[in-house]
């Protein structure tokens, strides 16, 4: 894949996450952050999840930091409303679109070395990492808005495209 491959694959995550977010902020906050026994117990610390491995491959490993995010990131108790959750998505983001700015093939063949692996990976790997991650927690979060009889945003390719496309 080329670098615009996965600028365009990134700005669709977006998308979806944005979709996943606006529906989580508009349920009761006891609900969102539930114990449900899901992945990582509630659909707020999934959501959270998601947030993180982006942060982490893409903000913390890539410029060496091979630990990903500091634990001190990471305590729950950052995470107590959807504005908390919200002020980390745009840091996150943020770190993400410099990225994208930079981003040239050439950089996708860049190592990257984590902690919980032996092997060195590309940046190529590590963004084929946060999209398959992502796709993965936005499945269990529609499974566990199904559950609740809640109907989860439109995350198709074509639908969030092209709903995208008439804006």
């Amino acid at each position: 894949m080329r670098a615009d491959d996965f600028r365009r694959i990134l700005s669709y995550n977006r998308l979806v996450l944005h979709a996943f977010f606006n529906t989580l902020e508009m349920l009761p906050w006891e609900m969102v952050s539930r114990n449900l026994e899901a992945s990582h117990n509630s659909m707020k610390d999934v959501f959270v999840h998601i947030l993180t491995v982006y942060d982490g491959w893409l903000n913390h490993t890539r410029v060496g930091e091979t630990a990903g995010v500091p634990e001190s990131e990471l305590d729950e108790s950052h995470f107590q409303s959807m504005d908390d959750i919200k002020r980390y998505m745009v840091h996150v983001e943020t770190g993400v679109d410099k990225l994208m700015e930079e981003l040239n093939d050439a950089l996708l063949s860049s190592p990257i070395k984590v902690d919980w692996w032996e092997k060195d990976h590309t940046l190529s790997d590590a963004l084929m990492q946060v999209t398959l991650e992502e796709a993965h927690h936005v499945g269990e979060l529609i499974a566990l808005l199904w559950r609740q009889d809640i109907e989860p945003p439109e995350m198709t390719w074509i639908g969030v495209n092209e709903a995208q496309a008439a804006h």
